[in-house]
């Protein structure tokens, strides 16, 4: 693995600390004090449902720990997830049993 000098770190940092600025300003300081169309709010309600499963998705489907390969424990977390999901509509119980059934499988799987 190569080594990458300072300044290159340096000149990366800040440009996306600029275009995270860019990003955010662009939304709070151009539409901060603007209503926003109906339309629009309707598709924003959506997007913290949408990140949740783009985030978990990979980490199921393709595991680091494993190399990518699917595994029985990572999958049967997320059905169980999913299950008490839908059935209690509570969140965190449905966190935990998650997080259960993943350690339980992998201590008993090995």
């Amino acid at each position: 693995m190569t080594q990458i000098d300072a300044a290159t770190i340096w000149f990366i940092i800040i440009g996306l600390a600029i275009g995270s600025f860019a990003l955010r300003f662009a939304f709070i300081g151009f539409v901060g004090n603007r209503p926003m169309p109906p339309w629009l709010l309707r598709h924003l309600r959506y997007t913290a449902v949408a990140i949740l499963p783009a985030l978990i998705a990979p980490l199921v489907v393709w595991p680091s720990a494993t190399e990518g390969q699917p595994d029985v424990a990572r999958m049967a977390a997320a059905a169980v997830t999913l299950a008490v999901g839908l059935i209690t509509k509570n969140v965190l119980a449905a966190i935990f049993t998650g997080a259960g059934t993943l350690y339980g499988l992998l201590y008993l799987l090995g």
